[in-house]
């Protein structure tokens, strides 16, 4: 009897077992910026249609009760990047634009998790997490001395903040791109600085007026008032149509330059952020102005990356994942008719609220992932995930387990990120102002003083003096408070609440 033709077969069947295995995948996050529930076509959108998100959802899994920790963007990416609730550490609210750095550089971090498994590291586009040290004055004519690179990212591309925020410059890992040090730039948001013009004392020369209560009436760049002063850095300033195709562009090269090797890309999309000024390829292709127009923008950007993934041959062995930091706003201070011309297209889809609200539309987002070795195709999962997991979730799949001060508030839910179990968390506290705690069917508000209605945004904010109770599953819309038909569900909830916030964790 000869051995070796067995011995073969096993060999074999073991290699193609191996094979047959997804190993660890290239990982890119596109966190876009006031993306609604209801702003894909994927998700039920008519007026404007998202055709490669629906590729991405249709080839991978979509999730239907998913969450950002946070009704606004930097808290959401706090929570992203430490696995922590934001709103256990004071300063996490939006940040100015010249704000100190907010994210611990001595604890473990959702880039730091990767570069521990041996990924090359990037973070391109929106950053609003601070820089510099707290305390002290960011000059921005030299190199910064904290920022993404001190959190875990081995290469960064972004902007300070947000696009309506000054200092209006790219930053290159710790310097500002493009700088003339005869133009040093200065930044201020307590007073003016410099004699450039002002959005309030110079309306004339804007391109997108504003509402002066937004605060967007400060120094003007590119024919748009900003929150703050700035002056010097001309030739370092950005125009807003070319933002996106800048970061599409940095995002694919660090994409090309990593294909043979493990990468891990967060790649944070500007578009629907205000002010809104798509770049020419999209202004007055959609039915619903500027709004419309940096939907398709986006779309097409995450198309570009689909595409640069193809072509590189490495999709099979890519999870991408796109959600947004927070729901939606229309009207956020600049008159681009957003409200007007949406006639019928609900950015928040079903929920009530929006961005800045302690209701669904807050916080639900959408959610795809895609990962052809990893996710079946086409499935649609109502497992409960957040953004906030994120890291916990990585950190158990690349063998890593977090030291107990870390990552305090993630889950590992990476079964049903891949579409492996129905099932995600058993409850999530969500902030929007007030916080809530949802707990399978049931969501509880907690008691929180302040306006119902935030008339400069037309978004109902969740604040109320009362306990709120919704059962979810009947009454997804948030219209019938049950607090005082269920007292005791009430109570039980906001003692559960109140231990989680007094414990300084929940994992």
């Amino acid at each position: 009897m000869k051995i070796w033709p067995i011995a073969f077969l096993l060999a074999a069947t073991v290699f193609l077992s191996f094979r047959s295995k997804p190993q660890r995948p290239n990982v890119i996050f596109i966190y876009a910026d006031d993306v609604g529930f209801g702003d894909l076509s994927v998700y039920g959108a008519t007026k404007v249609l998202t055709p490669h998100l629906d590729r991405l959802a249709k080839e991978g899994i979509r999730f239907t009760n998913a969450h950002a920790s946070s009704a606004t963007c930097t808290p959401s990416r706090f929570a992203l990047m430490t696995g922590g609730y934001p709103w256990r550490q004071k300063g996490t609210g939006v940040l100015p634009g010249d704000a100190a750095l907010i994210i611990p550089t001595d604890r473990l971090t959702l880039p730091g998790v990767f570069r521990n498994a041996g990924y090359k590291t990037a973070t391109v586009g929106k950053w609003h997490l601070g820089l510099g040290e707290s305390g002290k004055q960011i000059n921005w004519n030299k190199p910064i001395s904290q920022g993404p690179n001190e959190v875990g990212f081995d290469y960064a591309y972004f902007f300070p903040a947000t696009s309506d925020r000054v200092p209006t410059v790219f930053i290159e890992d710790h310097d500002v791109t493009g700088l003339d040090t005869a133009d040093p730039i200065e930044v201020d948001y307590s007073r003016k600085i410099g004699n450039e013009p002002t959005g309030k004392e110079n309306p004339e020369l804007l391109k997108l007026p504003a509402s002066p209560d937004h605060g967007h009436n400060n120094t003007i760049v590119n024919g748009i008032g900003r929150i703050g002063w700035m002056t010097g850095g001309k030739q370092a300033r950005w125009t807003d149509e070319e933002v996106a195709h800048v970061f599409l562009s940095k995002a694919k090269q660090f994409i090309q330059d990593n294909a043979k090797n493990p990468f891990f890309l967060c790649f944070s999309l500007n578009d629907i952020h205000v002010p809104r000024m798509p770049s020419t390829q999209f202004k007055g292709k959609s039915k619903m102005g500027l709004r419309g127009d940096v939907i398709l923008q986006m779309d097409w950007t995450v198309g570009e990356i689909l595409v640069t993934l193809d072509n590189l041959g490495i999709a099979d062995e890519t999870l991408v994942i796109f959600s947004s930091d927070n729901g939606p706003v229309l009207d956020d201070g600049y008159a681009d008719r957003a409200v007007e011309l949406a006639s019928g297209h609900k950015p928040a889809g079903p929920f009530r609220g929006g961005k800045y609200s302690a209701f669904e539309g807050g916080t639900r987002v959408p959610w795809i992932a895609r990962w052809p070795a990893g996710i079946k195709a086409g499935a649609v999962s109502d497992a409960l995930i957040c953004q906030v997991d994120l890291l916990a979730s990585f950190a158990g799949f690349l063998g890593q387990k977090p030291d107990h001060a870390d990552a305090v508030d993630s889950y590992d839910v990476m079964n049903a990120l891949l579409g492996k179990s129905q099932s995600g968390r058993e409850f999530l506290v969500k902030q929007g102002g007030a916080l809530s705690l949802t707990e399978g069917n049931w969501k509880y508000i907690e008691p929180r003083e302040g306006k119902a209605y935030m008339e400069l945004t037309g978004i109902e904010t969740g604040a109320n003096p009362k306990p709120q109770l919704y059962d979810l599953s009947r009454d997804q819309g948030e219209k019938t408070n049950l607090a005082e038909k269920y007292p005791a569900k009430v109570k039980t909830m906001a003692a559960r609440l109140e231990k989680i916030r007094q414990d300084g964790r929940s994992r």
